[in-house]
């Protein structure tokens, strides 16, 4: 009976001997501690479960549609969906030092309501673009990539092969060099540059088809097969050996080829400044 009661009284004591090493500051710190302790678990816990809670996928399907819808509400306003072709190549083109030098010489030409292209054939800034890209315009500017913006005066008008010749205000234009005559092959690649839609400095290729007769022009204009849009009037033609053979200045819709450029061979440009010898 004695044991019993011995063994009743041992916790009592252990507990006394506990709490007489501990005051009441402490032990109203350790209860906070504690508290703190469990919450920062709960805090945890809570976390994880968030974090593995799955994401709802009717929610991702309807994020998902909603911004297809934007964008394709977009895109017609902007240019067609295969246009978007001619931004990777120009990319994949531009990687080219021969290209990049060819660029520097394209200018976007601001006429008022009108934007072109055009480029410089010399280092005093000399510039050929299209007639129909100036026309009626007095207050003219060009662009050029890694020299900025400059006034320019038009200096020649020839309306019946939508030329026109600039001077930009300045000195030591990068510039293009023309062929001696346009002289091709059928299907004979070639590269243009040009400001298309919203863009500038696009660089494209594309290949020659063939001499085509309009209805409206006395004189035979290059048919080509090529990625062109609004924006690339006045976009040189440029060979293989880097020399300009034409000049784009519109699209047509041929019933053997579809959609294809047309270009003004350099050759009228010749004609048209009476040159008797071409420059090398």
């Amino acid at each position: 009976m004695k044991e019993r009661e011995d063994d009743d009284q041992k916790p009592d004591i252990i507990d006394d001997d506990l709490y007489e090493e501990i005051d009441d500051d402490e032990l109203y710190e350790l209860i906070q501690e504690e508290k703190r302790k469990a919450w920062e678990r709960e805090r945890i816990e809570k976390e994880e479960r968030k974090s593995k809670r799955p994401f709802p996928r009717w929610l991702f399907y309807l994020i998902a549609i909603m911004m297809v819808t934007n964008i394709v509400a977009v895109l017609p306003n902007t240019f067609s969906i295969p246009a978007i072709d001619f931004l990777v190549t120009s990319a994949k083109l531009s990687t080219d030092d021969d290209i990049d030098r060819y660029q520097e010489a394209v200018v976007v030409v601001d006429a008022g309501q009108s934007k072109g292209t055009g480029f410089a054939i010399d280092a005093d800034g000399t510039i050929i673009t299209n007639h129909h890209v100036i026309e009626g315009e007095k207050r003219i500017s060009v662009a050029f990539p890694g020299k900025g913006l400059f006034d320019a005066e038009v200096v020649e008008k020839f309306p019946e092969v939508d030329l026109a010749v600039l001077q930009a205000e300045g000195s030591d234009f990068p510039h293009l060099t023309l062929a001696n005559e346009t002289s091709f092959e059928e299907g004979e690649p070639f590269y243009f540059i040009g400001n298309p839609l919203s863009f500038n400095g696009i660089a494209n290729k594309g290949t020659i088809i063939d001499y085509t007769i309009l209805d409206d022009w006395s004189k035979p204009v290059l048919m080509l097969d090529a990625p062109i849009y609004r924006g690339n009037s006045g976009s040189p033609v440029i060979n293989e050996e880097g020399k300009v053979i034409a000049v784009v200045f519109a699209t047509l819709d041929d019933e053997q080829e579809g959609r294809v450029g047309l270009a003004i061979p350099i050759d009228y440009y010749y004609e048209k400044i009476n040159m008797e010898e071409p420059p090398k």
